[in-house]
């Protein structure tokens, strides 16, 4: 049986995430795949879908929808992997209970902000140019390790060469569990 793994996108959900179908033409083989739009887990309803009426939705009350939705419809322990807010919804329902084996947040939005982690292996990858990574010192003191990729910014994510990136990762990181017994 084929591990669980659930994918929460951006914030721009299927609105924009046509480089989705990436991943999950890489992954769905070796994984039973999950995915959640971000958007729609905030339940965001703007009437201008510019990125600052968005992220001001996310700010008031969306994150928290969204963390709630996630909480209830999942109840088995899964692997993650998450995109810019799909990032934090995830970080933060782990703190509050969601069954998770890992996290890997790519380019995960404000989690420089938490001050606790989840008791789960978590990885995050941003960009260089990304002006809200977290710091050195942070990743430190929360000992989560931060892999910085030269000369992307936010949505390096949504790059052809970081998905490969990302899917062989994962599928390291699997593989590396499977066999560490034998």
């Amino acid at each position: 049986m084929a591990d669980r793994l659930v994918v929460l996108s951006d914030i721009w959900g299927a609105k924009k995430g046509m480089w989705i179908t990436s991943y999950l033409g890489y992954l769905q083989q070796y994984f039973d795949i999950v995915y959640y739009d971000s958007h729609q887990l905030a339940d965001i309803d703007v009437v201008d879908y510019t990125p600052e009426e968005v992220t001001k939705a996310l700010q008031e009350g969306g994150m928290d929808t969204a963390i709630r939705q996630l909480l209830m419809k999942e109840t088995v322990p899964s692997h993650y992997l998450s995109f810019c807010c799909g990032g934090l919804i995830a970080w933060k329902a782990a703190l509050k209970g969601l069954p998770m084996k890992s996290l890997y947040a790519v380019s995960p939005l404000n989690v420089h902000l938490e001050t606790e982690r989840p008791e789960v292996p978590v990885t995050l990858l941003y960009g260089e140019n990304q002006f809200d990574r977290p710091s050195k010192a942070w990743a430190d003191h929360m000992n989560v390790p931060v892999e910085v990729v030269p000369k992307f910014g936010r949505d390096l994510y949504t790059d052809e060469k970081i998905i490969g990136k990302v899917s062989l990762n994962i599928l390291e990181s699997m593989l590396k569990k499977q066999y560490a017994g034998l």
